[in-house]
């Protein structure tokens, strides 16, 4: 269950990709939409981490990473760092199972990592919060 595209040796296309997705394949679609024509970010399809990460799309802004959205089987997953102070200004705008992922994130300077699995409405409105945050 969620498996990711890992084959390094076959670089996916973004159909590829959302196709991948299955019941999320729309939701998936519209983040990356919603992030490069909201907040002017680009993209490019990258295997940044090794093999347990996979395939991804690296959204950037003037160089600066916003986030990786990792495709999987039937949702994906978005890995971003925010700051401690970015983290609290919305806590309180997220669901209970959000709040229990920015509680237990990976810690990085003054903030950390989260790694976001979204399979629902409700928790891709929740990334939208968090990568609103992120990219004023």
């Amino acid at each position: 269950m969620y498996e990711r595209m890992l084959n390094k040796q076959e670089e996916p296309t973004i159909a590829q990709m959302t196709a991948y997705c299955g019941a999320c394949a729309n939701l998936f679609t519209q983040l990356n939409e919603w992030l490069s024509g909201t907040f002017g970010t680009g993209q490019a399809i990258t295997f940044p981490y090794g093999n347990q990460y996979g395939w991804g799309i690296a959204h950037r802004k003037n160089k600066k990473l916003i986030c990786h959205v990792f495709a999987e089987e039937n949702a994906f997953t978005v890995m971003m760092r925010l700051s401690n102070k970015q983290f609290e200004s919305i806590y309180s705008q997220v669901q209970t199972g959000t709040r229990e992922q920015i509680d237990h994130k990976y810690p990085c300077g003054d903030g950390g990592w989260i790694h976001y699995r979204v399979t629902c409405r409700e928790r891709f409105d929740d990334i939208k919060t968090l990568l609103s945050v992120k990219c004023i």
